[in-house]
């Protein structure tokens, strides 16, 4: 092999190195941003299924009495007259 043409492998090789990982943002960088991206966007989906639940349970609460009541009877121990209230307590 000719000088030349060494020269100019090694010169390849070093742009093929400088492209993949130098300068500010490189392609490592951009691989790894684009993977935060993706993440990001699954976290936000999940978060907009959950403000989704969120909004709806707010809403029956609001309007529906049913569930009112049921939340009534779970969370503060209500009871309708002549019903009576057993609570399990653990040891």
């Amino acid at each position: 092999m000719t000088r030349t043409r060494v020269a100019g492998i090694a010169g390849g090789i070093g742009l093929l190195a400088l492209a993949l990982w130098g300068g500010e943002y490189s392609t490592a960088d951009w691989i790894t941003i684009r993977r935060q991206l993706a993440d990001e966007r699954a976290r936000v989906a999940a978060l907009r299924v959950e403000l989704d639940s969120l909004a709806k349970l707010a809403h029956d609460l609001e309007t529906n009495p049913s569930m009112q009541e049921r939340v009534a009877r779970e969370q503060f121990g209500m009871i309708r007259d002549g019903e009576v209230l057993y609570r399990v307590v653990p040891r």
